[in-house]
């Protein structure tokens, strides 16, 4: 077991299997805070239905507008997060070239600024830990961790993102975790 950072910000939890039957069954989550105070994350395998035009009252770009909104986790589900990457800015909130944002109105100055290369992803709801919860779960297995590339934001696909981390960890139970079944009964 790897030895847990005094703080997981810029860190992937990824559910290790024991998580089955909540909210976060094989789902990979964004650290974007930790401290003394607790945790903040997002979810990064949830899309849902919903289009970012369709819970923001604001203006957008088209190529913003059409984003999917993606369920951050189970605390306040209308709250509004959003995750910019862009690889020609090195410095981000979270990690190189990626930040944390709240405020839909910033999303207009992104949008002015767009380039191809950009990626915005957009979450209604986040995952959230009381002062020492998600340090307590670690410490319980409950949750595999590795610091998370910010290149992975620039082809992130939600539907495979879970398995393929799973694969690519040294370890065979991993291995064996990303090729079981949902319902181990189908076995």
């Amino acid at each position: 077991m790897r030895p847990t950072p005094s703080s997981l910000k810029g860190h992937l939890l990824l559910d290790g299997g024991k998580l089955g039957g909540s909210a976060f069954f094989r789902s990979v989550v964004l650290v974007c805070q930790h401290d003394p105070k607790g945790a903040f994350g997002l979810v990064l395998t949830q899309p849902s239905d919903r289009r970012l035009e369709d819970i923001l009252p604001i203006e957008l770009t088209p190529h913003l507008g059409g984003l999917t909104v993606f369920h951050g986790g189970p605390v306040q589900p209308n709250a509004f997060s959003f995750l910019h990457f862009h690889p020609q800015k090195a410095s981000g909130n979270v990690l190189d070239h990626l930040s944390l944002g709240h405020e839909p109105e910033s999303l207009g100055l992104v949008g002015s600024e767009w380039t191809e290369d950009q990626r915005l992803f957009a979450f209604a709801g986040y995952a959230g830990w009381s002062p020492g919860q998600l340090d307590d779960e670690i410490r319980r297995d409950s949750w595999l961790h590795q610091p998370a590339a910010p290149g992975m934001f620039a082809d992130l696909d939600p539907s495979l993102l879970w398995r393929r981390l799973l694969l690519e960890r040294p370890d065979w139970q991993c291995r064996l975790l990303a090729e079981s079944p949902e319902d181990l009964s189908w076995n």
